[in-house]
């Protein structure tokens, strides 16, 4: 991070820990950023609940995070390249699509205990919801944005529709695509706590962690436990951008 982009953070750390200073915030309501990193501290010594340390709870969710994400990635990104590709496709879909996008992860979790359990299984299933149609939709919007002209000039020099599908469709669409995985990482990240509400047989992920530290009203361990995810969801992000550097040269 740069100087310049942490000024704001910091600026923004003074001016909470003075007006929790000052009593204008209660620490019931908002902990002090001070408090906040004592209650940090317990996270990774003590644990939350106690023995459960904090760098179990990070790996378990990333491990969630992660099996949901690649499954959506695995469903998202072929399924709409099909659909950009192939309107009729596209308009057999779309009504499906559009009936199940705007159900909210939340609404799906008794269905997904229903189906799977109580484990990393309906978990993961939460979580692949969120991610799914970000990077679906715009997988589909970058196969529909390509110049038509790119795809005429390929089939003049006799390219197949196979040729253009994976000489000019796919490359043409991975800025697409790499937007659609940051914003699905994003509400990956967003839907762990709702995730981690389907139960936790082994006792351990963030979402977990920040519900039993809301049970005994700990605020300072559930600000800290939000600001871990956030840092993660930063990490991972800042990862993506550097890999879509990486690949697309030409961007």
């Amino acid at each position: 991070m740069k100087i310049s982009s942490a000024v704001p953070v910091i600026v923004l750390l003074i001016v909470w820990q003075i007006l929790c200073g000052a009593g204008v915030i209660p620490p019931y309501k908002l902990p002090s950023p001070l408090q906040v990193a004592l209650g940090f501290r317990d996270l990774l010594t003590l644990g939350m609940p106690p023995g459960h340390p904090l760098h179990y709870h990070i790996l378990y969710s990333l491990w969630r995070v992660f099996a949901g994400y690649v499954a959506a990635m695995a469903a998202a990104i072929p399924l709409g390249l099909a659909m950009g590709w192939s309107p009729r496709l596209r308009r057999l879909l779309d009504p499906i699509l559009e009936i199940i996008r705007p159900i909210p992860p939340l609404a799906w979790i008794p269905i997904a205990i229903l189906w799977f359990g109580i484990g990393i299984k309906s978990a993961a299933f939460i979580i692949f919801l969120g991610v799914f149609f970000p990077i679906l939709l715009n997988t589909i919007d970058g196969v529909r944005s390509i110049d038509p002209v790119l795809i005429e000039a390929a089939r003049t020099l006799n390219a197949t529709d196979r040729d253009v599908f994976r000489k000019v469709l796919i490359p043409g669409a991975v800025p697409s695509i790499f937007t659609g995985m940051r914003i699905g990482v994003g509400i990956g990240w967003m839907t762990l706590v709702a995730a981690e509400f389907t139960g936790v047989r082994q006792g351990y992920g963030l979402g977990y962690m920040i519900m039993t530290a809301r049970d005994i009203q700990r605020a300072d361990e559930i600000v800290a436990g939000m600001l871990v995810i956030g840092l993660i969801g930063l990490a991972i992000d800042g990862g993506l951008r550097f890999l879509e550097k990486r690949l697309i040269r030409w961007r």
